[in-house]
């Protein structure tokens, strides 16, 4: 992991509107892909565009993306070659509501990633991986499960994508009106948007008790 502070600037990670927004600090960059549990990995397949959701996790300046061996995206990946993509992360933190139709936005934290995406096949690597997605999205849980088994690592694959040409892009401001609408007698403000776990309800073949993990995640 490299010790800079900031992602390369070039012209492929710099935003063409609304510049201010975007930032290539490591440290803001790493928290807004280290708070979501889904990308959008976009790639082209036969002459045309693809993008997919999937569940990913950062280790160090490495995202991995989880996949399956028989999926396009693993396909156009192996061999050594790699495979070009831009991988994407968007959170929605509000609404953002304004007296004209024109005006309204959302308050948000995005973060774009492009790149060449490898296959793992190393499996001491694919290892880490696959702990690192099942944590990524419940802290600790890699220890409390079953390891997969050689036939189920026979159907899944993994994709690394080396950090490098990225950049985040956030807006966090409240509504912003045209003055001659200031008068207008409709409401406008924000409304703040935020991701809640719920109770967890067990498996009824579950026989043990909540998990200390879990009972942090959702408490």
């Amino acid at each position: 992991m490299s010790d800079t502070p900031a992602y390369t600037r070039n012209a492929r990670t710099t935003p063409t509107r609304y510049r201010e927004r975007a930032t290539w600090e490591r440290e803001e960059i790493h928290a807004i892909l280290d708070a979501a549990w889904v990308c959008h990995l976009g790639f082209v397949a036969d002459g045309a565009p693809v993008v997919l959701p999937t569940i990913f996790a950062r280790v160090g300046d490495r995202l991995y993306v989880h996949g399956s061996t028989g999926s396009r995206p693993m396909r156009g990946a192996s061999g050594g070659q790699g495979m070009p993509v831009c991988v994407t992360v968007t959170h929605v933190d509000g609404l953002v509501l304004t007296k004209s139709a024109f005006n309204h936005s959302v308050n948000f934290r995005s973060v774009v990633a492009h790149g060449t995406a490898e296959q793992v096949t190393d499996p001491a690597e694919l290892a880490v991986a696959l702990d690192a997605l099942v944590d990524h999205v419940v802290p600790g849980r890699s220890a409390g499960t079953r390891r997969a088994n050689p036939k189920e690592l026979a159907k899944t694959a993994v994709l690394r994508l080396v950090l490098d040409e990225v950049s985040a892009k956030t807006r966090a401001d409240g509504a912003d009106d045209d003055e001659a609408d200031l008068g207008l007698p409709y409401w406008a403000g924000v409304v703040p948007v935020a991701p809640a776990y719920g109770t967890p309800v067990p498996h009824e073949s579950t026989t043990v008790p909540l998990p200390e993990n879990l009972r942090a995640l959702t408490s």
